[in-house]
């Protein structure tokens, strides 16, 4: 594959990643912006709005043959002191994502110590 051609196929998922925050979060595609090729840092550029909403630093890896360490640790190197995420397509697959195991977990952590029906009008039967 030519070199243009593979950073082609490197903007276009940042730019179908930039548009699903914008779409499922409702970021601003003001407050982001997809880096463009061969610049160093975060693919996706993100504004303090969009920041404070999705507090992760991106990085875009659109190939068939991806080494997740290496991937990983550019995310790392280029974080900022955000949580480092990795966006990850090959040809024919849906993209994925890649975080710290960890972290992923924390996530789940926070929710369980929730209490979903807490401000519910009508809670069920165990909550009363």
């Amino acid at each position: 594959m030519r070199p243009s051609s593979a950073k082609a196929k490197g903007r276009k998922l940042q730019q179908w990643f930039t548009n699903k925050m914008v779409e499922i979060l409702g970021l601003d595609s003001e407050d982001l912006e997809s880096r463009p090729m061969g610049s160093q840092g975060e693919d996706i550029i993100m504004g303090k709005q969009s920041r404070d909403k999705f507090p992760y630093s991106i990085e875009c890896k659109n190939q068939e043959a991806v080494n997740l360490w290496k991937a990983y640790a550019q995310a790392e190197e280029n974080c900022k002191g955000y949580e480092p995420l990795v966006v990850l397509k090959r040809n024919r697959s849906k993209p994925l994502v890649l975080l710290d195991a960890e972290y992923f977990i924390s996530l789940h952590t926070e929710k369980q110590n929730e209490k979903p029906f807490e401000d519910s009008p009508n809670p069920p039967e165990f909550m009363t």
